[in-house]
């Protein structure tokens, strides 16, 4: 059944839990969801004037905004590159780049301190001649020598983009070309003249979580319209993919129908005839040269054998399509290991495995039908990152090493051995000297242990008195990983500021049982795990309620969000980005509807009778004290609708709560376009923190 419906006054009346009854309650700021509403944006105008007004008039905000900006604009980061064809593309942003440019070099000059760059497309001047607010979203070039590429562009953020196809050696988008009009679009090379095109076709091609729900094969110059569908998906599931496999001699096309987050369905496409991949709906699957590779979220019984949750498989995919059920196991999760990621070189595969929130390196090569197994003599310390230079043609990879308190190098590596040389580093943003990192469990409510990591001053007293903020995520199978920030360390641990990481349930951190664990009903867990962390930080004297501040963003927005009508006691500030709250109508908004395999779906009544116990913009309350909270998100973030912040803030601010309120007018779900956006919103927050927190 339907939990809203629209009364004549345009008031949107939902269904809350009262008594085990359902009453109905109106929402008098559905008005808020208007995303460019004049009514909404002169509303937005006034409590971005009120929170900038506050907090820029902090004595630590000028020096904080002008460190940030000068670290997010360093010439010194680390230009992260991908190969395409012979050259190495990056796209850049620095004070004099604002929107950026997408440049490219060789690898002989990458490896130098100071390559030479060739500009490909400057973004600020593309926005200038065309007097559009570009925002730049990647690029996907053809293979094998990359000099045409489909190039995506966003208005001011969001995710809906525009597609152009650019010729890289003219330095001009081809005016006939393979060009979109802005959609939420999937659009992948098969040849020269021929992509897979996914996008909105018109009424009826969008899936109801806004995604297209259609994939076809489009010829060079037929029109849209012309172009041959291939599948269709259901109008309730998430969406649709495709993509081609160029590896010579293996280069097979794939359809993928995305059920839900969590679900989804391969095809082979091979002329006309799909094949389906028959892999376990909740699986991973993809091929490496001649293996399909399966990634396994649940065990799996087939053939008589059971493969354990979280293992990856690995076998022959034309024996697999013929029939045959004779896999490798390549790998099998442990009480505290998990698989991280997977990563293919020419001739291997690196299996990066998170062994209690540090990653290890293993490196697999399949060698006269068996598979070889080789551990990689990398840092055994904080984050490992791997970035194969090209999985087709070479066996060199891109490792980047990374902690809390080391700044991040990036090192050229080669399968086979584990020589390799440093190619760039991070400056230090900051004195690490004076901190130290460790690594704390707390106890949940149901005797689960949640590990966290602490970053602190070595010569802080446990007194209880430290500003210490908590961060958290705890969903979508997404795990929280020590890095480097020069942002947090200069404006938050320099000011005399704890930092504190908390691995909870929902995350991925233990693979895909500790995610599994707090879905749907079980929400409720990651929320107190988050609590145990909170209640650990204060027992060990690290910090106390006074002093103790809680941020997350989008799901972690969700987690405060909850954090902050469960636990108000807990804390003295509460930073909430890019949020879900309303959790009765996140399904109703933007790409809202995707989420349903995470959180469960709010128009059914036994599922909403437990998300209306923690949906946070049904449980603030006006005889209840409440944190101070500083809440910020994009007019142009068109995942997360922002109508969840501002009715969370005009319902607590009519409810006589003190709340502050900052919506950047680009930026998409990031919540910034450029680096001067994120350092003045990054700014605000910290002024924010040390002005509750000290």
């Amino acid at each position: 059944m339907r939990a809203y419906r629209k009364m004549a006054s345009g008031v949107v009346l939902g269904l809350a839990a009262v008594g085990g009854a359902y009453a109905q309650q109106p929402d008098p700021y559905l008005w808020l969801e208007d995303v460019g509403g004049d009514k909404p944006l002169a509303w937005v105008k006034e409590q971005n004037a009120a929170a900038e007004k506050e907090l820029q008039a902090q004595p630590d905000y000028k020096a904080i905004h002008a460190r940030l900006k000068t670290i997010l604009n360093s010439k010194e980061r680390i230009p992260y590159v991908n190969k395409q064809g012979d050259y190495y593309y990056n796209f850049w942003r620095d004070a004099t780049h604002t929107r950026g440019i997408w440049r490219r070099t060789t690898l002989e000059q990458y490896q130098k301190a100071d390559p030479q760059w060739e500009t490909v497309l400057d973004i600020d001047k593309l926005a200038a001649d065309e007097k559009e607010n570009w925002v730049w979203h990647g690029a996907s070039c053809l293979y094998p020598k990359g000099e045409k590429c489909l190039v995506q562009l966003s208005r001011g953020g969001g995710d809906a983009h525009v597609v152009r196809e650019f010729d890289v050696s003219q330095r001009a988008f081809i005016a006939d070309g393979f060009n979109l009009p802005e959609a939420k679009s999937d659009i992948g090379w098969i040849d020269a003249d021929t992509v897979f095109v996914a996008t909105d076709f018109g009424a009826g091609s969008m899936t109801t979580s806004g995604y297209p729900r259609i994939v076809k094969e489009w010829q060079r110059g037929a029109p849209l319209a012309a172009a041959t569908t291939l599948y269709e998906a259901k109008t309730d599931d998430l969406g649709v993919g495709s993509y081609k496999d160029f590896t010579p001699g293996y280069n097979h096309q794939f359809i993928t129908r995305q059920i839900g987050f969590y679900a989804s369905e391969l095809f082979l496409r091979e002329g006309a005839t799909l094949t389906k991949v028959a892999k376990p709906d909740d699986a991973n699957a993809y091929t490496v040269r001649d293996q399909l590779v399966i990634e396994l979220r649940s065990d799996w019984t087939v053939n008589g054998a059971t493969y354990q949750q979280g293992s990856l498989l690995a076998m022959d995919f034309k024996r697999f399509m013929a029939g045959e059920r004779a896999f490798d196991v390549l790998f099998t999760p442990s009480a505290t290991s998990s698989l991280d990621g997977v990563s293919a070189t020419r001739s291997a595969l690196l299996l990066n495995v998170l062994d209690n929130v540090k990653n290890r390196l293993v490196e697999l090569r399949h060698v006269d039908g068996k598979w070889q197994q080789r551990k990689v003599d990398a840092p055994a310390f904080g984050t490992l990152g791997v970035q194969p230079l090209d999985a087709v043609d070479s066996d060199q990879y891109f490792l980047t090493v990374t902690d809390f308190l080391t700044p991040t190098t990036m090192y050229l590596a080669q399968t086979g051995n584990d020589q390799r040389t440093a190619l760039k580093s991070l400056p230090a943003y900051f004195d690490a000297a004076p901190y130290t990192v460790k690594q704390h469990m707390a106890v949940s409510k149901d005797g689960t242990k949640v590990p966290y990591f602490v970053v602190m001053a070595k010569k802080a007293k446990l007194n209880g008195k430290n500003p210490t903020i908590l961060y958290g995520y705890g969903g979508f199978e997404v795990s929280m990983k020590p890095f480097y920030s020069g942002s947090t360390g200069a404006a938050w641990l320099k000011q005399g500021g704890t930092y504190v990481l908390a691995n909870i349930r929902g995350g991925g951190e233990f693979g895909p049982r500790w995610h599994q664990a707090a879905l749907k009903e079980n929400r409720q867990r990651a929320f107190d795990d988050f609590t145990a962390v909170a209640q650990d930080v204060i027992k060990r004297k690290i910090t106390s309620p006074r002093h103790l501040g809680i941020m997350g963003g989008s799901n972690g927005g969700l987690l405060v969000g909850a954090a902050l009508t469960q636990r108000p006691d807990l804390f003295n500030a509460v930073v909430c980005q890019v949020p879900l709250l309303d959790m009765q109508r996140y399904s109703k908004l933007l790409a809202g509807a995707s989420w349903m395999g995470e959180y469960g779906d709010p128009d059914d009544p036994k599922q909403w009778a437990y998300i209306s116990k923690y949906s946070p913009y049904q449980n603030v309350f006006k005889d209840k004290h409440y944190p101070r909270v500083l809440f910020t998100t994009s007019t142009r973030d068109d995942r997360v609708h922002p109508g969840h912040a501002r009715k969370m803030v005009a319902k607590m601010k009519e409810q006589g709560h003190d709340v502050l309120y900052w919506e950047n007018t680009e930026g998409g779900h990031a919540g910034a376009a450029n680096n001067d956006q994120q350092a003045q919103m990054n700014a605000l927050t910290y002024a924010f923190l040390l002005k509750q927190l000290r």
